[in-house]
């Protein structure tokens, strides 16, 4: 296939409006077909003054219209610039999120198509508005280059090539080498970024590094060389080097095996079966696992070719495996569980799976997987990502610093081009041929225990929703709200206040407001334990979960004071209502997502706390809670229910459904079909836990 030229390009690209109304001119932009030469785009007149982010709630008023050609634009309030024409839905093979390849295709356009008025002058550098990370203009603008390249590089193996982005990431790429980047140190940010050139350029090889002349190619080499020799920081940042330095040995570069050896050596370290590594040392599971942990292995099986062979099958067997829990890690609506640090990456979220298509990896039919990364792309572009802009803001469905972290510039977002990895496969496959297929969530509730990260997943068919209730995962003592809640969802984020309440067990005058290291007791077929050291208390939590119901049994060791238990916040652009009696309380959004919490054994109060502007998912947030008194003299053993539920939840009939019975540290569960759970609290067994509950027949 032949490269296309501007005029020749399909009607998805951002330009003039299908229905023939007029667009906005694209600035900036680099003319094609001539050579890879230097030139002086036009004068960007908006980096004479940065707009200000994007602040307001957008997902409530998206729009969506069908024109003459049946293409769809989506668009936040007051449209502009950064609206997306997408093609019309294709309903037949994609029943269930109408979106196919030329929808991906679309998207990337418009994303990209919206990054050039940021350009500097020489292409070398994207400096987008928005807040800097700590290390720094110049490696913040290095960062838009590079993630952008990164997709601009599957966008052009996904169509035999495109001259515009060759041109445009070319006469950047060769003048960032060759002096406006700064140069690769050891633990340098720069790493991370060369890594995407590195990768980019080898997944464009054939249309990009193959058309530079040889001073250019030796300029780029000589950048990228900063990785032989160097040191990094020891979890997932040894893989940046691993790629770096496998597309050094590809271009016949000076590299050296022994730190492609080490990088990949060392990750075998951190695997810890069923799948699963940990970002690091330690306790580290989130979305790293999949974009990261599984995704440098397998595109650096690409680029070594058949010398990856014997680490390759390795690969694709552990891939195989992840895929079969991480496939119960999105809701039904496409929304990827809102848990662990640099959620700006929003669809990078989908990596893992289209990774286990192209390596042949993967327990999904290739109509799952598209119907599950095309649900993830979808949820986000309902949602109002990108922006009016066409940027992708600091955030989740629109700009929210907490969710970020220092390291975060505004171009960090564009991470999320590894969620187009899918472009890779080429328009015959399987994947984008197929009719898309049901998940498991799309036919059943589940439940499943994944003992290596320590998680108990609890999904509910009828709302789509599902649950993380974190049982292993605590990154670190720092108390991060990404981390140490006891429960996560693909509906809900974490608070970020001072106080943590929400999903959490905390006592007044301890420490206990900040779940630091977990210590696991155990993780089985429908319950979970662990506890932790909360200064001088010692707190443990066993959850069952039966339906959409989670039973918390929570034993407290400790000084005197007041025991504070929260359910999931929600949150949304109006005030959620809020009922409270004496041992329930409950939160629900306009939609009808509900919050309970319900007392069952223990507790003598309930209230809701209301925040502004501290949830991802909008300003107004509520957490429904209980308390309860404690006298510190020995043992408080506490039973509640926890409720997230889109469908309506009684909570005074919920408890009157659920019997509990409490004989010293042993608690019984009978739900309301028969089943029963049996919890053994406070046992010292391995680490300092008790036993796992066990979950019984209905009797």
């Amino acid at each position: 296939m032949t490269p296309e030229s501007p005029s020749s390009r399909s009607p998805h690209r951002v330009g003039p409006d299908p229905a023939g109304r007029p667009q906005p001119p694209t600035r900036g932009d680099i003319p094609s077909g001539c050579g890879f030469s230097p030139r002086i785009p036009p004068e960007n007149p908006q980096q004479q003054g940065i707009s200000p982010p994007v602040e307001a709630v957008r997902a409530a008023r998206v729009t969506q219209e069908t024109g003459a050609t049946g293409a769809k634009r989506v668009a936040g309030a007051g449209g502009g610039s950064g609206r997306v024409w997408l093609p019309g839905t294709d309903r037949l093979l994609s029943s269930r999120t109408g979106y196919a390849r030329e929808t991906w295709l679309a998207v990337a356009d418009h994303l990209l198509d919206s990054l050039v008025p940021w350009f500097s002058v020489s292409g070398a550098q994207v400096r987008l508005p928005g807040r800097g990370s700590w290390s720094g203009a110049d490696c913040d603008g290095l960062e838009g280059f590079a993630r952008s390249f990164l997709l601009a590089a599957f966008r052009i193996a996904a169509t035999d090539g495109d001259d515009r982005l060759v041109e445009r990431y070319a006469r950047g790429l060769v003048a960032g080498a060759a002096g406006e980047w700064p140069r690769l140190t050891p633990c340098s940010q720069q790493m991370v970024e060369a890594a995407a050139i590195a990768v980019g350029l080898h997944e464009s090889r054939a249309w990009l590094w193959d058309k530079l002349d040889v001073r250019e190619q030796q300029v780029v080499v000589d950048w990228l060389s900063g990785f032989v020799g160097s040191r990094t920081w020891d979890n997932n940042w040894r893989l940046f080097q691993v790629v770096g330095e496998q597309f050094l040995a590809s271009v016949g570069a000076p590299y050296s095996q022994d730190d492609i050896d080490a990088g990949l050596d060392r990750i075998e370290d951190w695997y810890v079966g069923d799948g699963w590594y940990s970002d690091g040392p330690g306790q580290n599971f989130d979305h790293y696992i999949g974009w990261a942990m599984h995704l440098y292995p397998g595109l650096w099986t690409r680029m070594a070719g058949p010398s990856a062979d014997g680490r390759l099958a390795v690969y694709r067997e552990r891939l195989h495996r992840f895929l079969e829990d991480a496939v119960h890690l999105t809701g039904s609506d496409g929304a990827p569980i809102h848990f662990g640090r640099s959620l700006c990456y929003r669809m990078a979220s989908a990596a893992p799976y289209w990774m286990g298509a192209l390596l042949d990896a993967t327990p999904l039919t290739p109509g799952q997987t598209r119907r599950l990364c095309s649900g993830t792309l979808r949820h986000f572009v309902d949602h109002g990502v990108p922006d009016d802009r066409g940027l992708l803001s600091l955030g989740w469905h629109h700009h929210f610093l907490p969710t970020t972290q220092p390291y975060s510039g505004p171009a960090s977002p564009y991470w999320a081009s590894k969620g187009f990895l899918g472009l890779l496969l080429p328009a015959d496959h399987d994947v984008w041929t197929a009719r898309e297929s049901a998940l498991p969530l799309d036919e059943h509730d589940q439940v499943r225990a994944m003992q290596a990260p320590g998680f108990l997943i609890q999904a509910t068919k009828h709302d789509g929703i599902v649950r993380l209730l974190n049982h292993g995962s605590d990154h670190g003592a720092e108390g991060d709200a990404h981390y140490n809640r006891l429960a996560y969802s693909s509906r809900t984020g974490p608070e970020f206040t001072d106080e943590q309440l929400d999903n959490h067990i905390t006592l007044d005058g301890t420490a206990g407001g900040h779940r630091t290291r977990i210590h696991r007791i155990g993780v089985a077929e429908a319950s979970a334990a662990s506890w932790w050291q909360a200064g001088p208390a010692r707190i443990e939590v066993a959850s069952v979960v039966h339906g959409p119901i989670e039973v918390r049994c929570v034993l407290v060791n400790g000084p005197e004071g007041v025991v504070r238990h929260g359910g999931y916040a929600v949150a949304g652009t109006d005030l959620p209502e809020a009922d409270v009696k004496a041992t329930w309380a409950q939160a629900t959004r306009v939609d009808r997502l509900t919050s309970v919490v319900v007392g069952l054994h223990g507790y003598e109060h309930a209230a809701v706390r209301r925040g502004l502007g501290t949830n991802a998912f909008g300003p107004h947030s509520a957490t429904p809670y209980l308390e309860a008194p404690y006298d510190g003299k020995g043992p408080l053993v506490l039973v509640s229910a926890v409720v997230l539920s889109g469908d309506m939840v009684w909570p005074r009939q919920l408890a009157e459904s659920i019997d509990v019975t409490v004989h010293g540290l042993h608690v019984t569960v009978r739900f309301a079909d028969g089943t029963t759970a049996d919890v053994q609290l406070g046992e010292e067994v391995g680490d300092g836990g008790g036993t796992t509950p066990v979950a019984g027949a209905p009797a």
